[in-house]
C-alpha cells in the first residue's frame, strides 16, 4: 500500500509505504529516485508488515519495485501504474 501526503508548503511528498511480507525478513525499494543500486530498507512490524516513510519532490515520477528477503521482486498493486522495464518485466509507477 502507498500513502501520499502532498505538503503545500514544501517542495516534496511524504510517501508511506506498506507491504505485507510476514514470512519475510526483509524488504527494501529499489529505483526510487532512479536509484537501482541502493535500496530503502523498510522496517518489520510486529503485525509482519514492513513499512517505511521517504520524501520525495514534488511533480516527478518515480519506478520502483520491492525486493523481498533479496531475491524476490514484487510489484504493489496501489501503485499509480504499470510501466515496462528492459528486462522484459514490469516497473511500479508512482507520480506525485
Amino acid at each position: 500500500m502507498i500513502q501520499k501526503t502532498i505538503l503545500k508548503t514544501k517542495d516534496y511528498c511524504k510517501v508511506k509505504f506498506s507491504v505485507e511480507a510476514a514470512d519475510a525478513s526483509s524488504v527494501e525499494i529499489l529505483g526510487l529516485n532512479n536509484d537501482w543500486n541502493s535500496g530503502v530498507s523498510l522496517k518489520k512490524k510486529k503485525d509482519g508488515t514492513f513499512t517505511g516513510e521517504v520524501n520525495l519532490p514534488k511533480n516527478s515520477q518515480h519506478e520502483f519495485k520491492y525486493l523481498i528477503n533479496g531475491a524476490e521482486w514484487a510489484d504493489d498493486e496501489s501503485a499509480d501504474a504499470k510501466v515496462p522495464n528492459t528486462f522484459g518485466g514490469n516497473n511500479n509507477l508512482l507520480v506525485l
